[in-house]
């Protein structure tokens, strides 16, 4: 019981600090004093709660009990990355077989493709340069590419349920229940992004974000809980190494923050006009370049490629086995290159240079010392080019963390993930984007920001 009663120490140290910082009472009082906000947060939780509770709901003909601890399918999880990287997304509800298995993530796949037909196919070029009306054009066919996947991901899903664990299949593997249970998974995905557009809407920041954000930090406290337990079977150091372990994992957010918030400011000077009375233009003004403007999509997109050498098992026992060990050299170097390459190309699809130096040379504006036109264009590019080098070996290492901190400090996998990779991108970049949606409402409302200084660091 000593790994328990630690946790329970911890637990209650954070929130007994927590509750002395009157910054964080003071700012919770405020939340609680401006009636829209308050509708908005517990409009939200209200909707997370929903979702949470539909993870553990089953697909009826499963039997639960058959796919607990020490069964074939737990120990696929376990082994497998990709499928343990998309139970932690849906929180659980991959591994429980529940009606929410397949997540958001058909519907991020669906808005990938989309977003790279943008890019290649006309039809969808024209549609993203119609402003709100192909906008929304766009989001009706995310959504029918979604169901399309879905029917391909759903089967596949029971399919590979089937293989592990037959006998949790009551009524059997026929036809009509792989149609059914299709059937439900499609509505389970459709139902989430349902709620996700009115977490945009009523509720704060957005809100498919905001539901991975939840699927992963729901499985926190197992992993760590896990993480715990395994310290303290060693002999010796285990609350030593746990310690150390949390510092660790307190650094690594910090710099993920420091990554997720840095940019580079280009200036931009607009000409003077006077319309009547009223005078335009005349200011210096900035455009703030990411050095991470890819986000988390290379490391989605470098993962996925990761799991083709295991298509070769049978044929090439050996290559596969290389480049499938989540901790072995050649995967995690491999890794590393393809989210340098994928973050140079995804920069290069959202960051338009010559599109940004076009509408800035149509509105008046310029960057000092730099000729408007195709000089412009050379200049923010170069400019990206530098930034995108430094955030891309960032990013490299930041996919890798996992690997090393099960290599080299004997970390469990499932409490792993938090050190890096998609998960921490996802929970560092989802909590900054809701503190400054609750923050522009304080401001709003001329209540003081969430932090002492008044306002979120790099984030004005």
């Amino acid at each position: 019981m000593n790994q328990y009663l630690i946790v329970g120490i911890v637990f209650i140290v954070v929130i007994a600090l927590l509750a002395t910082n009157k910054k964080l009472v003071e700012t919770l009082k405020n939340i609680y004093k401006i009636e829209e906000l308050r509708k908005r947060v517990l409009y939200t939780i209200g909707l997370l709660l929903v979702y949470r509770l539909g993870s553990f709901v089953v697909i009826p003909g499963i039997n639960p009990n058959a796919l607990g601890e020490g069964s074939a399918y737990a120990s696929q999880l376990e082994g497998n990355g990709l499928l343990g990287l998309l139970n932690v997304f849906s929180g659980g509800a991959f591994g429980n077989a529940a009606i929410f298995a397949l997540g958001v993530m058909p519907y991020i796949t669906a808005s990938i493709i989309i977003q790279l037909m943008g890019m290649m196919v006309p039809y969808f070029q024209k549609m993203q340069k119609e402003g709100e009306s192909g906008r929304r054009k766009m989001n009706q066919w995310t959504r029918f590419l979604t169901i399309g996947v879905l029917i391909l991901q759903g089967p596949a899903y029971i399919a590979n349920l089937y293989h592990q664990v037959p006998t949790a299949f009551v009524y059997g593997n026929t036809f009509g229940f792989v149609a059914y249970a299709t059937t439900i998974l499609i509505a389970g995905t459709m139902f989430i992004m349902w709620l996700g557009e009115k977490i945009t809407d009523k509720g704060i920041g957005n809100g498919i974000s905001l539901i991975i954000m939840i699927g992963i930090v729901a499985r926190l406290p197992h992993a760590l809980l896990a993480e715990v337990n395994a310290r303290f079977q060693t002999a010796s150091g285990s609350a030593i190494m746990l310690i150390l372990e949390l510092v660790l994992l307190f650094l690594v957010f910090m710099a993920t923050i420091a990554l997720v918030q840095a940019v580079r400011k280009v200036p931009v000077q607009y000409a003077k006009r006077i319309v009547g009375n009223k005078q335009y233009g005349g200011v210096r003004q900035y455009i703030p370049l990411k050095m991470n403007a890819a986000n988390v999509m290379p490391i989605i997109f470098a993962q996925a490629l990761m799991f083709i050498p295991a298509l070769f098992t049978n044929a090439a026992p050996g290559f596969a086995a290389a480049f499938t060990s989540m901790t072995g050299f050649w995967y995690n170097f491999t890794l590393a290159v393809l989210v340098i390459a994928f973050t140079y190309f995804y920069t290069a699809i959202i960051i338009n240079p010559q599109m940004m130096a076009d509408d800035m040379k149509r509105n008046g504006g310029f960057i000092p010392g730099v000729k408007p036109g195709k000089q412009t264009v050379n200049y923010i590019d170069t400019i990206m080019t530098r930034i995108t080098l430094p955030g891309s070996f960032f990013l490299a290492i930041v996919a890798i963390l996992p690997a090393l901190a099960m290599k080299f400090l004997g970390i469990q996998q499932a409490f792993a993930y938090f050190y890096g990779g998609t998960s921490l991108l996802i929970m560092v970049g989802v909590v900054l984007d809701t503190l400054k949606q609750i923050e522009s409402y304080l401001l709003m409302r001329h209540y003081d920001g969430l932090m002492k200084t008044g306002r979120i660091q790099g984030r004005h």
